[in-house]
């Protein structure tokens, strides 16, 4: 009986390799009946050259496709001013007279179809300048490149995977953001976390990442994640904001297929993505978009329009068609093929004033005589309206620094059509306000409540992002005046004060649990900071604030609207203090705050309240699980007939010193 059980396995292992070969030469052939040819069409170049081509992408760039039986890619590129165009690569030995492309049509596009090319083969396209020098550039629109300091783009079908988000992507087209909890961690993917291994080594896989990071992201609460740096970039240092692959996602951390992995496993965790997007400009590299065909082709020509003194990149011409059709592609390519829930759009004031980082002499006026930029009004519009239209559900925000009004505001309003926007003059004020040290903080009250005053102008989100610990300005703990303890206490208050005051957060990754050195990219987090106690419960207390902040929707609903929030006392000068009410649509489970940024305890503190009733709390910040002194407060308090705050009632408790005190009614 034992032989025999031996034997059918022994014959099993050897059936079973032949049916998985079976099948799949059988999966292979389907496979290669469906490819269908890929062609660059008439209709393709009217649509592309009016600058409504927004799946442009499934034509640009390199695809599978199938001519005459035969296997191969169709590769697609725009270059006008070109005088010849050849395909290059480790397929033809680098060898510019083996593939040459026809062109170019009436747009200036060039194609050519190479038959037997396999996925992974690396090429670039060769181009012969009007002047009749050659340069080799990347493809605009390749899916993959090489890992850096390779620049080569890299063959990649991104037609094969199977999402399983259908949950979470039904679900999303019928929310509004505005009325939904939002609570964002800003991540670095290459150094939230590293292998203990020197340089490329060390970094994770989107795929560890992923899974690593949910775990973390599920404990803590957060709502989205956003990540920087994911299209491709050949400096490490720019942190992703000097891309040179708009279409690819990095290869520094795997293929196309592996980061739809880490955003497909975060959507089926009910966890958003969103992604930074630099449509602002671009860097100079002879192999990226720079002089692309020997002529400023996606630049402004003019160099007063078409570089940044300060940054040393292009400045995209938001003039021509085929250059928004550029950039509005990938926004959809990004929103359709990758699933992504939100697009961050960095530098927008760089892109709306002529002028931004530039002195007289060194830009030029618009048609008006103006600062404007006309041409990149009109395209944010565009932009704007295409995408959210087609994506319900999804947000572009903006981050704009300057006060142009209606950045949030609709197209058809004269407005910019972003979903939201950060709220930069709050994070300036707060930071300013926290690194004081609490005797004068009296003189600058007012920077805490200014917010307040324009609060509905815009959809904002309050960011504490990456830009704020970077470049000598310290950590956020290191920011905050005093000794250790007072340290972790100020951030505690200062957190508190975000997390209950109007408007979405965001939060860059360590701050959450105290990061005490700058930001670099070159290095992980300093996560050994959580095996000493104050770091550790630094840590517990931001995951209590985003359970608290997403339990109750009077911390999110009304967000932008006057009836979420209102103060009590906005004038408690020399005691700098801060009372205020949060509200929902259903007026119940309101929230009262107080939050006290001095040293002092208050042990006859009385805050005025709208009714009578119980009130239950919901956060002490002092308490010593979160660090604090352990002053414990009564579980709920009654109301009293005194008035108080310009209330007919009001509470009486213990206000700790740095205390954040939430009371629900």
């Amino acid at each position: 009986m034992l032989e025999k059980k031996k034997k059918s396995e022994k014959i099993s292992k050897l059936v079973k390799p032949a049916k998985e070969k079976k099948a799949e030469k059988k999966e292979a052939k389907e496979a290669a009946v469906s490819k269908e040819q890929v062609i660059f069409s008439d209709v393709d170049t009217y649509l592309f050259g009016k600058g409504r081509h927004y799946e442009i992408y499934k034509k640009l760039g390199a695809h599978p496709s199938v001519e005459n039986g035969k296997e191969g890619y169709f590769f697609a590129v725009w270059a006008p001013n070109a005088q010849s165009v050849s395909v290059v690569g480790d397929f033809n030995e680098w060898d510019s007279q083996v593939n040459p492309m026809q062109g170019p049509n009436d747009v200036g596009i060039w194609t050519a179809f190479i038959p037997g090319l396999k996925e992974g083969s690396i090429y670039k396209y060769y181009i012969i300048k009007p002047d009749g020098m050659y340069v080799y550039k990347a493809d605009p629109y390749a899916n993959y490149a090489e890992v850096r300091p390779g620049t080569a783009s890299r063959l990649f079908d991104i037609g094969k995977f199977k999402w399983t988000d259908k949950a979470w992507m039904d679900k999303r087209k019928t929310l509004d953001m505005n009325r939904q909890p939002m609570a964002i961690y800003e991540v670095h993917l290459g150094s939230w976390m590293r292998h203990p291994k020197p340089d490329d080594e060390g970094l994770y896989s989107y795929r560890e990442f992923a899974d690593r990071l949910l775990e973390y992201l599920k404990e803590m609460k957060y709502t989205h994640l956003e990540l920087m740096g994911i299209a491709e970039h050949p400096f490490d240092g720019s942190w992703g904001y000097q891309v040179s692959g708009y279409y690819a996602p990095t290869s520094r951390y795997g293929n196309p297929d592996d980061f739809r992995y880490l955003v497909n496993l975060m959507h089926k965790n009910g966890i958003g993505i969103i992604l930074d997007w630099v449509p602002a400009h671009f860097p100079r590299d002879e192999f990226a978009l720079a002089m692309f065909d020997g002529t400023p082709l996606y630049e402004y020509a003019d160099p007063k329009k078409g570089e940044h003194p300060d940054w040393g990149t292009k400045i995209f011409d938001y003039g021509k068609n085929e250059v928004k059709n550029f950039l509005i592609g990938n926004a959809n390519y990004w929103m359709e093929e990758f699933h992504i829930d939100g697009l961050r759009v960095d530098a927008v004031a760089s892109m709306l004033y002529l002028d931004y980082g530039k002195n007289d002499g060194q830009w030029v006026a618009n048609k008006y005589g103006g600062n404007n930029n006309l041409e990149a009004i009109e395209f944010f519009k565009h932009l704007n309206s295409e995408i959210l239209n087609r994506f319900p559900g999804t947000m572009m925000i903006a981050v704009e620094s300057t006060a142009w009004p209606k950045v949030t505001g609709r197209p058809e309003d004269d407005g910019l059509g972003f979903s939201f926007k950060w709220n930069m003059g709050w994070m300036h004020d707060f930071c300013d306000y926290m690194k004081l040290d609490p005797y004068f903080r009296k003189d600058n009250h007012y920077k805490m409540t200014f917010a307040m005053s324009y609060n509905g102008a815009e959809n904002y989100i309050l960011v504490l992002s990456h830009d704020e610990v970077v470049h000598l300005k310290c950590s956020m703990l290191n920011k905050m005046p005093g000794d250790e303890w007072q340290k972790f206490a100020n951030l505690r208050a200062g957190y508190g004060f975000m997390f209950t005051h109007s408007g979405k957060k965001l939060l860059f990754m360590g701050q959450e649990f105290a990061q005490k050195r700058e930001w670099s990219e070159a290095r992980e987090l300093d996560w050994f900071l959580l095996e000493e106690p104050l770091h550790a419960k630094m840590k517990d207390y931001v995951a209590e604030l985003l359970t608290i902040y997403r339990k109750y929707p009077s911390l999110w609903e009304l967000d932008n609207q006057y009836e979420g929030f209102k103060w009590i006392n906005a004038d408690d000068t020399q005691k700098s203090l801060y009372s205020y009410i949060r509200m929902n649509s259903t007026g119940k489970d309101n929230l009262t705050v107080v939050v006290n940024f001095t040293p002092v305890e208050r042990s006859d503190y009385r805050m005025g309240v709208p009714k009578k009733g119980k009130y239950s709390l919901v956060l002490n910040s002092d308490e010593e699980r979160f660090g604090g002194t352990g002053v414990v407060l009564p579980k709920t308090v009654s109301a009293e007939a005194i008035p108080w705050d310009n209330q007919e009632y009001s509470i009486g408790f213990t206000l700790p010193a740095f205390g954040v005190v939430i009371y629900k009614f």
